[in-house]
């Protein structure tokens, strides 16, 4: 690839207009005018420099010999050697926070296990409910394999070319010697995942006879170019990654016990040994254990590490994932995500995971906050498009619209089957409103505002009604949009803004029963709590009441 020197891309000499898609070469003493160069677009200049550095990787065995894939590097280094190595160099040049780009709420529990784990050469689990982040930790190891990985061109089981397990590779290697082509695997062609069913077969996971390869090669069946190899070989020199472990059949989680320990596996009745090189790692929800299978003792046994995952343990951990998973960037109307908002819809899963009404062995999934997010925004998108307004800003109306996206994901107990999911989710709703309401407004004096009510006044405010209507409504309740202040929000801030902040208030007040709202969404007096009856005194002096005796 022509790379030009930095000095010569300063324009001197005959200077005409340039597009933004080009440059221009200076002229030199005595020559041509200045040559007007194409600038290529970002992904196609990409794609010139990666596929320059790929050609200029050795492509036959006697080059890969002279370069830096030695066979003294790779003859005897495994996988886990070199997950280990590179995690190594991570560790000494930042901390650990960084090891697993993405993952949020584990630095100081999960990953320094896992860290362990990989230096100490274990094949581990990840053990934990739903919505722990556990395919995406799997999933991240391939951050720390080598960008890339020679083997033999063609080989279904990427072997290395200083070492060849397979017949057809060492036969190659012995007829073409330096010869020999060899191709490259990137890290995430090195990444091998298998979701566990109860339908995966030996043949799935570790290979079979193929008939038809014999009959079209001239084979014996007994030959070992009649095998058709299954994920585990396929996987060869990665990491190979089973989902669900306890889904998976018990006598299939009996056939890799000789990859887990001894490192090899066997096809069929016939004698091929394939010694392979692999990271197993393996996630699973401990519910499993009792509902749909378990794991063996045997295979648990070979097991290096067992990590437990869990859900993050502070709202800001929550905000923080939230905000990286959802889609909130859309390619419409700007917008604008208030903080207060993000801390209810985040709180809804914290109180379900408290909630007695919710069967806590399935755990409430962190997609529940992240889905509602997106219901929620796409709500206050839809109104802002009826109402032609530029500036999208969820309100608290939302959130309960986005109760759909909430429902689905609560495994309800006895209790809460009987009440009803909607019932349920709102209740969620209505406690994540109250504990973030008093973040900001705890003594807060808002008895004006309640008074109001008190006297009769009524607002109603759908989740589909305009900024610029609902705040001239908001403005009859004395001292609401003084209120606002805690929130970051003063009268200046745009229309939608302000109702925004205004209805949260309302909604604090009805979570705390300051105030009521019906399912119109009319805000008005909250109901009295009726006096008690005070006991009449006891009087010395008056006859005791007597009930009059009956007579057939």
């Amino acid at each position: 690839m022509l790379q030009l020197p930095a000095k010569g891309l300063e324009a001197t000499g005959t200077s005409t207009s340039v597009g933004r898609n080009s440059f221009e070469l200076p002229e030199a003493e005595g020559r041509q005018p200045a040559i007007r160069v194409p600038r290529f677009p970002r992904i196609i200049h990409e794609s010139i420099l990666l596929w320059g550095f790929l050609m200029s990787l050795p492509r036959t065995l006697g080059e890969l010999r002279r370069s830096e894939f030695s066979e003294e590097r790779l003859r005897n280094r495994r996988v886990k050697d070199e997950l280990r190595d590179n995690l190594i160099a991570r560790l000494r040049q930042r901390d650990d926070e960084s090891i697993f780009p993405g993952i949020v709420g584990y630095d100081d529990t999960v990953v320094p296990q896992i860290v362990n784990a990989l230096l100490s050469r274990h094949n581990f689990i990840l053990l934990g409910l739903r919505g722990q982040a556990k395919s995406r930790i799997l999933r991240a190891l391939t951050t720390l394999l080598d960008s890339h990985m020679p083997y033999i061109t063609g080989c279904e089981i990427r072997d290395n070319p200083y070492a060849p397990i397979c017949r057809r590779c060492r036969e190659e290697v012995a007829r073409l010697d330096d010869a020999t082509p060899i191709s490259y695997l990137s890290p995430a062609d090195r990444y091998v995942e298998k979701l566990a069913t109860p339908d995966v077969t030996i043949a799935d996971l570790i290979g079979d006879i193929d008939p038809i390869k014999a009959a079209r090669g001239g084979h014996e069946l007994a030959s070992e170019f009649t095998v058709h190899y299954g994920l585990l070989p396929r996987a060869n020199r990665g990491i190979f990654a089973i989902n669900e472990l306890p889904d998976l059949a018990g006598k299939i989680q009996v056939g890799l016990f000789n990859i887990m320990q001894e490192g090899d596996v066997q096809i069929k009745g016939y004698p091929i040994r394939l010694p392979l090189d692999l990271a197993i790692v393996f996630s699973a929800n401990p519910e499993d254990y009792t509902a749909r299978g378990k794991i063996i003792t045997p295979l648990k046994d070979r097991i290096g590490s067992e990590i437990r995952t869990h859900y993050p343990a502070t709202v800001d951990e929550g905000i923080s994932i939230t905000a990286q998973e959802a889609w909130t960037r859309r390619n419409g109307h700007a917008m604008h995500l208030p903080v207060y908002i993000q801390q209810v819809i985040e709180r809804i899963a914290f109180a379900a995971r408290e909630d007695k009404k919710i069967d806590k062995r399935s755990g409430v999934s962190q997609r529940l906050p992240i889905s509602a997010m997106e219901n929620v925004i796409s709500n206050a998108e839809r109104r802002a498009l009826s109402n032609d307004e530029k500036l999208v800003v969820p309100r608290i109306s939302d959130v309960y619209a986005a109760l759909p996206a909430i429902t689905g994901k609560l495994e309800l107990e006895y209790e809460g089957e009987m009440k009803g999911a909607d019932f349920v989710g709102r209740e969620l709703i209505r406690a994540a409103i109250a504990k973030t309401y008093d973040e900001y407004f705890t003594g807060a004096n808002v008895q004006q505002i309640v008074q109001w009510f008190d006297l009769g006044g009524e607002i109603q405010l759908s989740d589909s009604v305009a900024a610029s209507e609902a705040l001239e409504n908001l403005k009859e309740i004395q001292g609401l949009t003084d209120k606002l202040g805690p929130l970051g929000i003063s009268q200046k801030e745009s229309p939608e803004q302000q109702v925004s902040a205004a209805e949260f208030i309302l909604e604090g007040l009805h979570a705390h029963k300051r105030i009521g709202r019906n399912e119109e969404r009319v805000f008005k007096a909250g109901e009295k709590k009726p006096e008690p009856q005070r006991e009449k005194a006891f009087d010395a002096d008056e006859r005791p009441f007597r009930q009059r005796r009956q007579f057939n």
